[in-house]
């Protein structure tokens, strides 16, 4: 007869609660930040657009921000406001420097901020 107890294997009720409340976790994290990511990428692509804008260097500041305003309105980005945006020029030299910040609720009082700069210069100084 055989009479040595057999070794118990396998996870219990609460670890099995616990990994699943961990993966909950960082699947609500996921879906809640790359949508951020997205937006940006969409934000640099618009900037690239409009540095490979013929004759960018000769257009007005009111021009720059109107032809970013539209392609972001057409791409559906909010969070890059006007105030965010700074456009220097400098007879056939431009600079556009957007910078902005994205905060996302998570849970309860738990946030995400995400910051956000770029920059594309186009002429000569």
């Amino acid at each position: 007869m055989n009479l040595s107890p057999k070794r118990q294997q396998g996870l219990t009720l609460i670890s099995i609660i616990f990994i699943l409340g961990l993966i909950g976790f960082f699947v609500l994290l996921t879906l809640k930040i790359v949508p951020i990511y997205l937006d940006h990428g969409k934000v640099k692509s618009a900037l690239e657009a409009l540095k490979a804008t013929p004759e960018l260097a000769t257009k007005s500041e009111f021009e720059i921000r109107d032809s970013l305003t539209k392609r972001f309105s057409i791409n559906y980005v909010y969070d890059v406001k006007q105030e965010d945006i700074r456009v220097v020029k400098h007879g056939n030299y431009v600079k556009v420097d957007i910078e902005y910040e994205t905060v996302v609720k998570l849970v309860g009082n738990l946030s995400a901020l995400a910051e956000f700069h770029d920059t594309i210069e186009a002429g000569q100084e």
